[in-house]
């Protein structure tokens, strides 16, 4: 194999782009590390640039047709970042248009190179990169593409994008993913967590039976607390175990559409007690994903709490007057692919699958790698309530395998929490289905703390919500915005709140912020700090200086709490979720700037208010664009039966959850006579 690194587009203009996603600095950041790595290496490294020469006028068509003038030879913008810059020797490729190829010159740089593999990173995916990839597909190449390190500013067209070249010319995967294959970072198999080899996990549960396959690519999945120890082995399904897994579910489908809805109802009633009753599911929770023991075990009471609240929400359908034209019922809509994260083991899927059953649907749940072993415990304690067969299916495996299920014919919608990359994905697959599609995909949630305000309880909540479960959850404070009249109070008494928070080892009841859920994730989120330091905002870390820590005294993924001072709107913490220990505080001059600023990111899933005003509260409410809004409380958390869902990219389709739960998961039906 003879690898070359292609990076194409990485420049000023481009990386300004409105919309891009991922932000420019988490995609300059990854496509540094390659560019690093290659270099290590001595690798072959080409830079494709758009060039324009406003002298002749080289502007592609339709950018003279918007007056638009970009990549201009000599501009900063025709530049890319510092960390990118072509070093001397390294080729400089230069392009009119949309491929690498165009101009014969890359080709020509390629042949003296004898090159067989390239490995693109850039922007943008729907365009340049997609233009480049299938160009080089055309000749020959093997195509590797880094998939978090391109971006577009068009996001749904680059999901399409994105399944278009995995299904023909090229392979996505992670740059640490391409870095192994090169070799660095060392291939190390993490040893096992204790004196013997985990436990095989099957690849799929269909019908009730555990099925277990030896042909198929696995996943080893780390403890969050101990770098290096397997917590287990996670197989990938392969389309014959999903399409397995959709039949049994359509062949259960017709009998549970028609059951008793009272049988239901015991079917629920009874996996909550199991799950209450399961003593040892908290600590099942809190050795593989982290979660502190404390909220491992709140979640795992809510969980039986939720599936009760949906057993009570059996709904019969109005029955037709005598003089009535016509009357409406609701019918099942068949069998719903269930794609849940890792954050909320038991509390997103038990939602999803307990509300899918009650209103007749059968399931077939995938979920998180990095929560395969709590998903079979819970399906065990189903199983063992009495759920027939083919009425919930599970399979286990990675993003592929999220796709391939909700691609496959025999699902009829898909219910989805994740990424907002997982949303578009999802989108363009049941868009090309025409299946409904209902998907919960993160926050940017911003509390207001104005200077009437108890100051000292709007600081022990905001902490706690910013940073329990190391920021993991959906619903987490990841903004405060603080009138200006009460700021440095405010921020004195927020950092001692902070340093309070108990950190340590997650089966400690004392633990309320542990490790983050990967290696990979701790080093992103410690990128995104010390991006932000570079860019000169105040940073405050009130457990200690590194950021990186081991608190527990066991080498693991533990992130100290962060506080970012970032008044800039348009700075890139402020713009993006972490989804770690990080809360950005800014500050607000008056009310319009607050509320400008709480509304002033592309999500839109809860927003808080701390204030005594009877008049600023019924301002926020008018004002506010989230699903979720709170008075003098966090933004962090919900209650189990009232609609949970996110406004602008925070949501697509109707909201999880109390009466919500029959407009997803029936199709309505009118009836003349």
């Amino acid at each position: 194999m003879k690898p070359i690194l292609l990076l194409v587009d990485l420049q000023r203009d481009y990386l300004r782009s409105p919309g891009l996603e991922p932000a420019a600095g988490l995609v300059t950041a990854q496509a540094s590390r390659l560019l690093r790595s290659f270099r290590d290496l001595a690798l072959p490294v080409v830079h494709v640039w758009t060039t324009v020469d406003r002298g002749r006028d080289q502007r592609m068509p339709h950018w003279r047709r918007m007056g638009k003038w970009q990549c201009e030879e000599g501009t900063d913008g025709h530049r890319p970042p510092a960390e990118l810059q072509p070093l001397p020797g390294e080729a400089v490729v230069h392009k009119r248009f949309f491929g690498a190829f165009g101009t014969g010159e890359l080709e020509r740089v390629l042949n003296t190179l004898e090159a067989d593999t390239l490995l693109l990173a850039g922007v943008h995916l729907h365009a340049c990169v997609r233009a480049s990839a299938l160009d080089a597909y055309e000749r020959g190449y093997r195509v590797w593409i880094a998939d978090d390190a391109v971006a577009s500013d068009d996001p749904l067209h680059a999901a399409i994008t994105r399944r278009y070249l995995q299904e023909r010319a090229a392979e996505f995967n992670s740059v640490d993913h391409w870095l192994r294959e090169l070799g660095v970072g060392g291939s190390r198999e993490p040893a096992a967590s204790g004196d013997a080899e985990p436990p095989p996990l099957p690849v799929a549960i269909i019908g009730n039976a555990h099925v277990h396959r030896t042909n198929l690519c696995r996943i080893t999945r780390q403890s969050p607390a101990r770098e290096g120890f397997a917590l287990a082995t996670v197989p990938v399904a392969d389309a014959a175990a999903i399409g397995e897994a959709t039949g049994s579910a359509r062949r259960a489908a017709r009998d549970w559409a028609h059951s008793d809805p009272a049988a239901r109802v015991r079917l629920l009633d009874d996996w909550a007690d199991r799950i209450d009753a399961d003593a040892g599911l908290a600590a099942e929770i809190a050795r593989e994903t982290g979660k502190p023991i404390r909220h491992a075990r709140d979640e795992v009471a809510a969980t039986a709490i939720q599936l009760r609240a949906i057993a009570r929400r059996v709904c019969p359908d109005e029955q037709p007057g005598q003089d009535a034209p016509a009357w409406v019922r609701h019918r099942a809509l068949g069998v719903i692919a269930v794609v849940t994260p890792w954050n909320n083991p038991t509390y997103i899927p038990a939602g999803k699958i307990g509300a899918a059953l009650l209103h007749g649907n059968t399931v077939v749940w995938k979920p998180a790698p990095a929560a395969s072993t709590v998903a079979v415990r819970l399906m065990r304690l189903l199983q063992e309530g009495g759920a027939p067969d083919g009425s919930v299916n599970l399979v286990l495996g990675d993003r592929s395998v999220a796709a391939g299920l909700m691609a496959d014919p025999g699902v009829d919608a898909v219910t989805l929490t994740g990424s907002t990359a997982a949303g578009y994905a999802a989108q363009d697959i049941c868009a090309r289905r025409h299946v409904p599609l209902q998907a919960e995909l993160g926050g940017n949630n911003a509390a207001i703390v104005w200077a009437d305000a108890d100051l000292a309880i709007a600081a022990e909540r905001i902490a706690e919500g910013a940073f329990a479960m190391a920021g993991q959850r959906c619903t987490a404070n990841r903004r405060v915005i603080v009138d200006e009249r009460c700021r440095g109070e405010f921020l004195g008494l927020l950092a001692a709140a902070v340093a309070r928070l108990g950190l340590g080892d997650s089966m400690d009841p004392g633990t309320q912020v542990g490790p983050l859920i990967s290696r990979e994730s701790r080093d992103r989120v410690a990128a995104c700090v010390a991006r932000a330091r570079s860019r000169g905002l105040g940073i405050t870390m009130p457990h200690g200086t590194s950021g990186v820590g081991d608190p527990c005294g066991i080498p693991g993924t533990e992130y100290f709490p962060t506080l970012v001072l970032a008044d800039d709107p348009r700075d890139e913490l402020v713009q993006e979720e972490t989804f770690g220990p990080v809360l950005v505080v800014q500050r607000a001059a008056n009310w319009a700037e607050a509320i400008s600023r709480c509304n002033g990111v592309r999500q839109g899933l809860a927003a808080a208010l701390f204030s005594g005003s009877p008049e600023l509260q019924r301002c926020f409410l008018a004002e506010a664009r989230a699903g979720i809004l709170k008075i003098n409380r966090s933004t962090a958390g919900a209650a189990v039966d009232v609609p949970f869902g996110g406004w602008k990219a925070s949501g697509i389709g109707p909201p999880e959850h109390g009466s919500s739960d029959r407009e997803f998961h029936t199709r309505v039906q009118a009836i003349y006579r």
